[in-house]
Formats: C-alpha cells, sequence, structure tokens
C-alpha cells in the first residue's frame, strides 16, 4: 500500500510540475518557435516579428529550458528542427493556428464558408489532385467547400502542415524527415520514369547504357527534395554523375517544355507523363530507374480533430487512386 501511495503522489507531482511548465510559456515563446521553423533561420525570424536576434534567440533558449529539450540543429545552412521539435511544432502550431482563427471568427463571422487547404507535391499535380477535387466538389459537402491548393517541396508542406497551415499534404513523401510526427495514408505506389522527347538519340536504344545519360543535359528535382534522394541514389548505382548544367525544378510544365525542346532526360513521375507517353510526344528509355516506385499517400496532423470537408476530401481521394489507370 504506502508503495502504490508513493507511485500516486508520484504521478501527482508530474503533473503539477507539467503544469507550471506550461504556465512558463508565452506567447512570445511560441511566435519565436513557429516563425524559426517556418524560416529555418534566426534572422528571418527576427525581421518578420519586428524585434531583434538577441531577442529571438533569447526566446528560443527560454523555451528550450522550459521545455528540457534541445528545439532546433545550428548548420553553416541554417537551422533545422530535432526531433524534440518536430513535435512541438506538431502541437504548437495547430494551437496557434486555432486561437488566430477563433479571435478571426469572433471579428467576422466567417460567413459560414467552409475552406479545405491542401498541400500537393508534384508526383500528384497532373491527375490524381484534380480527379480528387472534381470527385469531391460533386458531393453536397464539396459544393459547400472552397479548396485551396499550395504546392511545393515535401519539407515546406509537411512544416506547414505541422504549423496547422494546411489541412492535408497529397503525394510521394515516405522518404521526408518532417513526416515523422504526422499520420500518413497509403494510396498507391508511383515510379519515376526516365523520358526524352520523341526522336531523341537515345529513344531508339534499347538497352540504354547508363555511362551514356550524362552526355545529355537532365531536369531534375531540385536539392533536398525526396524525389532528388532517388535521383542520387540512381546516380550512385550506376556510378554515374550529374550533367552540368542541369535543370532542377519542381515545375512539371518547365520540366515537361524543355524535355520537347532539347535533348533532356526527363526524371519524372510517371503520372506527370503517362499522357506523353501514350501520344508518343516522350519516349520512356529503355533503362528502369525505380523498381516498386515510392509511396503515394496523404499526410494529415493528428493534433488536429479533422473537419467534415477533410474526412469527405479524403475519401474522394482514395476513390480517385482506385479508379487510376494501371
Amino acid at each position: 500500500m504506502p508503495r502504490h501511495g508513493a507511485t500516486l503522489d508520484t504521478r501527482h507531482v508530474a503533473r503539477s510540475q507539467a503544469t507550471m511548465l506550461n504556465h512558463r510559456i508565452k506567447l512570445r515563446h511560441l511566435n519565436a518557435f513557429i516563425e524559426v521553423s517556418r524560416s529555418r533561420s534566426f534572422a528571418r525570424a527576427a525581421d518578420a516579428l519586428a524585434i531583434t536576434q538577441p531577442g529571438i534567440s533569447k526566446a528560443i533558449r527560454e523555451l528550450e529550458e522550459i521545455v528540457g529539450a534541445s528545439l532546433f540543429e545550428r548548420s553553416a545552412q541554417g537551422v533545422s528542427l530535432t526531433q524534440a521539435g518536430l513535435t512541438l511544432l506538431r502541437h504548437a502550431g495547430p494551437a496557434l493556428r486555432a486561437l488566430e482563427e477563433g479571435v478571426v471568427a469572433l471579428a467576422d463571422g466567417h460567413g459560414g464558408q467552409r475552406w479545405l487547404r491542401v498541400g500537393a507535391l508534384s508526383t500528384v499535380e497532373s491527375r490524381l489532385l484534380p480527379a480528387a477535387i472534381q470527385h469531391f466538389q460533386a458531393s453536397p459537402l464539396g459544393q459547400e467547400t472552397s479548396v485551396t491548393v499550395t504546392t511545393g517541396a515535401s519539407a515546406f508542406l509537411l512544416s506547414r502542415l505541422a504549423l496547422g497551415e494546411l489541412d492535408v499534404v497529397v503525394g510521394r513523401m515516405t522518404e521526408a524527415r518532417e513526416i515523422r510526427d504526422l499520420a500518413f495514408e497509403h494510396l498507391y505506389y508511383e515510379s519515376l520514369r526516365l523520358v526524352v522527347r520523341r526522336g531523341h538519340p537515345l529513344a531508339t536504344v534499347s538497352p540504354c547504357p547508363p555511362e551514356v545519360l550524362s552526355d545529355y543535359p537532365w531536369a531534375v528535382p531540385p536539392p533536398q527534395t525526396t524525389l532528388r534522394q532517388r535521383v542520387d541514389s540512381f546516380c550512385v548505382r550506376h556510378a554515374i554523375s550529374l550533367p552540368a548544367p542541369c535543370l532542377e525544378t519542381l515545375s512539371l510544365p518547365v520540366s515537361r517544355r524543355f524535355t520537347l525542346d532539347t535533348d533532356a532526360i526527363w526524371v519524372a513521375p510517371f503520372e506527370a507523363v503517362a499522357e506523353d507517353l501514350e501520344s508518343g510526344q516522350l519516349v520512356e528509355l529503355a533503362l528502369s530507374f525505380e523498381h516498386q516506385g515510392g509511396s503515394v499517400g496523404l499526410c494529415t496532423n493528428t493534433s488536429l480533430s479533422p473537419s467534415l470537408a477533410l474526412e469527405g476530401f479524403a475519401e474522394s481521394l482514395r476513390q480517385a487512386a482506385a479508379a487510376r489507370p494501371q
């Protein structure tokens, strides 16, 4: 019995200490933390909040002392979140976002308008996402909901999801570090393909030897993206290097036009080039880039209660994924 009582006392003390810690965290601490997380720079965060850099450094230092963990890793390239920072961001971002929305709701009542904020990676821009939006907006719930789509790299979109600034992120992102504290639902596998224009010198070469690829310009995803990691792995596997110069972009229209007008080799998601491959405008090289491909799915922030609009849109994504051609 005494031992059981001691356990209860210990738990009571732990809860009391946690409450005291929460009371020590101020809004300025969270604002500084969110802005540094978003900008990945103490200097840019200080400018955005209109305070001095020593001031924002002090706020972060105080917050780290309160939570008892280092929140950021500092390097020559800037700052990035530690695992503890990612965990805090998962909860702090949505909490501040909910507070902001509450204040706005008091100010203007929102007029009953529903909004769904979607983050889209390039792997789903061409077919899956347009099909899902069309399916969703054909439903009664979708007819009352406006959809806003933000595109970009997985790290950027997942950070915004963790902050509560997006409701869902869709695409191929399972290799992303930022996904660790978020929920991911797999929909299907999507492979990257090596494609060239019709009439390209390599279009009819079979099999295509890897060593000749460096003789041509490439269109590839930019560094520090999940897709670029696959490109780098491919180059290491075949002992080749990316040619210089090359085009680095996530823009599908830019990559497509560049490939059609030059002798470039485009490392492209299959969804983005399927129609051009069917029409013969683009040709896939006789060299496999990936066997299975990466997992495409939807990522959500489990610290937020899903809205009816989000649940409806997630079902539309599942329906669109099931109906896509194999």
